[in-house]
């Protein structure tokens, strides 16, 4: 089973960080010209998804080490405490970051006179340092089982797992939050908003069709890495707290989880036709250009 589950995640990690790597450092790119030449809150707050995405990305190649090595951790006991926490914290903070953009969406076409009142770039900064330290602070857990004296176990050879039981007593409570807090609750709240969304644009003709459905297509396609990338390593944590133990399978959902990395740019920056352009300047400026027009066709249709 060890050999099979290193080769899987061997081969996960690789295809994530070489297919997520660049693509998320071109968004790095395109966000901070973006924020530069007129910052919005969703830029801000897709900028942030993009650091956390680039983050958990850094911490592959330590994970690549890990799987090679038969899911033995061979390297320093202190990079793993800083690996695990790095890794889960950016889970999180990317699913508070999808659902902070799927509430600043809905807001935009459901209550453009407020929306045009939280422009300023501070709100979605303090937003975005707010969900920092909510992962953070939730993930800090992971120094917490390892260091902690009561709970420490010196003697184990991996990473972040095979748990004592006075370790898994502290853990699994713990993970229950996590499954209700943030996942299960920020998955309902960007169900809601966008479903909502859909239904506004799909109420305001003078949206053209090709902009309503790129819009839809963005909404489901964020619902569907939600769904797809967090429930299922979210679920272990709900199947581990009544089994009393880590599920085995939970190494695959993990895997699951880093291919948001890839997903997330191909949604929100090269899913859509705008950006079938071969120059990259021109690529951002359209995009831009595109946004805005859609937002100010759902603000003044809203507004009538």
């Amino acid at each position: 089973m060890e050999s099979v589950v290193s080769e899987v995640v061997l081969s996960g990690y690789i295809f994530s960080f070489l297919i997520g790597f660049p693509a998320n450092i071109l968004a790095l790119y395109a966000f901070s010209m973006k924020i530069h030449h007129k910052p919005l809150p969703v830029d801000i707050l897709l900028l942030n998804l993009t650091i956390s995405d680039l983050l958990f990305l850094i911490t592959l190649p330590l994970k690549m080490h890990e799987a090679v090595s038969s899911m033995k951790w061979t390297l320093p006991n202190f990079m793993c405490a800083i690996t695990s926490f790095t890794f889960f914290s950016a889970i999180y903070t990317s699913s508070l970051l999808l659902m902070s953009v799927s509430v600043v969406r809905y807001i935009g076409a459901a209550f453009p006179i407020t929306y045009q009142q939280l422009q300023k770039p501070v709100y979605a900064a303090v937003i975005s340092a707010v969900i920092w330290l909510i992962s953070a602070g939730h993930c800090s857990i992971t120094f917490i089982i390892q260091y902690h004296p009561s709970v420490s176990n010196t003697n184990s050879s991996v990473c972040y797992e095979n748990f004592t039981e006075k370790q898994l007593e502290i853990l699994l409570p713990v993970r229950l939050e996590f499954f209700f807090v943030l996942c299960f609750v920020p998955l309902l709240i960007s169900i809601y908003c966008y479903l909502s969304l859909i239904l506004i644009l799909n109420s305001h003709p003078r949206i053209s069709k090709a902009q309503r459905n790129r819009a839809i297509g963005m909404a489901l396609g964020t619902l569907a890495v939600f769904l797809f990338c967090f429930i299922p390593y979210n679920l272990s944590h709900l199947v581990g707290y009544f089994e009393k133990k880590s599920p085995e399978w939970r190494y695959y959902t993990l895997l699951l989880s880093s291919f948001n990395t890839c997903i997330d740019p191909i949604i929100f920056y090269f899913s859509s036709s705008i950006f079938r352009c071969t120059s990259k300047k021109s690529i951002f400026r359209k995009h831009w250009h595109d946004t805005a027009q859609l937002d100010r066709q759902i603000t003044s249709s809203n507004q009538e």
